[in-house]
């Protein structure tokens, strides 16, 4: 088995790890100051961007768990959470009985509404202020080589 894995060389050992110390500490940063200030999760808030981005405020339960990467129960518990406190609403679709949409209501646009220009001007303070724009192009570049290729994976 150790014959054929191909270890990380200490120069990506560095990056590597040094991007998943990055992503943990400011998602936990990030997600922290959200709760506190906005009272809104970072799940709440990665569905309730999802949803304005799209048509009318509404996507069907499986085209959102994929783009947030959650499982089905993951997705069924937290739409239930988030429908208990208002912020969205369960829609049967009438096209396919098993399916159904998740659509964003008046209170969550107000509460995502609420919760981006904090949530801007912490991504600002804690991340963009910090790299150069030549840096944020690069690390654009490789984010969306990444992401095609994860897409690819999946398709």
């Amino acid at each position: 088995m150790s014959d054929s894995v191909r270890w990380l060389t200490p120069e990506e050992q560095r990056a590597w790890r040094g991007f998943v110390r990055l992503h943990e500490r400011l998602g936990g940063r990030l997600g922290r100051r959200l709760q506190s200030e906005s009272k809104v999760s970072p799940a709440d808030f990665a569905v309730l961007v999802h949803l304005t981005d799209t048509p009318q405020g509404r996507q069907r339960y499986q085209d959102l768990a994929r783009a947030l990467e959650w499982e089905k129960s993951r997705m069924s518990h937290h739409i239930a959470r988030m429908a208990g406190r208002g912020l969205v609403v369960r829609e049967e679709c009438a096209e396919d009985a098993r399916g159904a949409f998740v659509v964003i209501t008046d209170a969550g646009r107000a509460a995502i509404e609420a919760a981006a220009p904090r949530h801007v001007e912490a991504v600002r303070e804690l991340f963009l202020d910090h790299v150069t724009p030549a840096e944020l192009r690069a690390l654009a570049e490789v984010s969306e080589r990444v992401i095609a290729k994860l897409d690819e994976d999946t398709a």
